[in-house]
């Protein structure tokens, strides 16, 4: 956002503010560090402002249909030392699915051929098993619990680096991870002989703030 200050300057001067503004904004941003060794050992905590999961499937073989959840929340243990030892836990409302069209997500988010979300009020992961594949990659693999079925799950995550959000006094991580399941394992198989997907592509960007 620029703000444009009165400051009792010739209006040629005024053009300058802008400017300095942004630059003293630049300024002020440094970039998160890569290796896991710089983040501080401990309790972190889901910030659902800067978290998604994002999920696709295919509809009739013409395009990847593509919907979200809006309300996500989760705690992180990690341990820089040995990220192996870290666990993460994520919980997800399927009432908040969001495809663009509120109709649809009230039908999609309630009907048991679908999310049943009276019934299973949550879908939830907790890791069980963390795997070094880089200096900054692994596999998270954890309980996914979805329509009251519990299944493994294994997710490519990216480390993003450790640094500072806006807003937020202590440290922030940061990873991205996909995964793939079918949703056919969890007894969601409505519309799949008509050309809906049953493979789900999911891809998951998240925040976690010390605490």
């Amino acid at each position: 956002m620029i703000i444009f200050v009165n400051i009792g300057v010739d209006l040629k001067s005024v053009n300058l503010i802008p400017v300095l503004i942004l630059t003293g904004l630049t300024g002020c941003y440094s970039p998160p560090e890569i290796s896991p060794m710089a983040a501080p050992e401990g309790d972190y905590v889901l910030d659902p402002a800067h978290a998604s999961v994002i999920w696709s499937v295919k509809h009739a073989g013409l395009s990847n249909y593509t919907a979200r959840f809006d309300e996500i929340s989760g705690a992180l243990t990690f341990d820089p030392e040995n990220p192996e030892n870290s666990r993460v836990d994520i919980i997800i409302d399927p009432n908040s699915v969001s495809t663009g069209d509120p109709d649809f997500d009230a039908e999609i988010a309630s009907k048991s051929g679908y999310f049943d979300g009276d019934t299973y009020p949550q879908i939830r992961f907790v890791s069980t098993d963390i795997v070094k594949t880089g200096e900054n990659t692994g596999k998270i693999t954890g309980d996914l619990t979805f329509r009251g079925t519990t299944l493994p799950v294994t997710l490519d995550t990216v480390f993003n680096g450790a640094g500072k959000s806006f807003g937020h006094p202590g440290k922030t991580l940061g990873f991205s991870a996909t995964a793939q399941i079918k949703r056919s394992d969890f007894g969601m198989t409505n519309l799949i002989n008509f050309g809906i997907g049953d493979e789900v592509s999911l891809v998951i960007e998240t925040e976690f703030n010390e605490k």
